[in-house]
């Protein structure tokens, strides 16, 4: 994840030269709006992660092999999330 420099952040807060905010502020709104980002795309890979398992799945028990689709399926390193 590419940081905000400092100057970058002095500029944004800055903007027209009316403050809007304090810089203190404005970082804790860049670190939450960072934190809700980075929860989301965690939640897009683990959703990605379960799309992917069910297409194996889906190949494997049209292949008839049901045995390996149910362990596929059955995974437990994601299920605890």
């Amino acid at each position: 994840m590419t940081k905000i420099t400092k100057p970058r952040k002095e500029f944004l807060a800055r903007g027209t030269g009316q403050q809007l905010f304090t810089k203190d502020e404005f970082d804790e709104a860049l670190y939450s709006a960072l934190l809700d980002i980075e929860a989301d795309a965690e939640k897009a890979k683990y959703r990605a992660v379960l799309a992917e398992r069910q297409a194996c799945a889906d190949i494997a028990k049209s292949a008839g092999n049901e045995d390996l689709a149910k362990l596929i399926l059955n995974r437990t390193d994601l299920k605890s999330r």
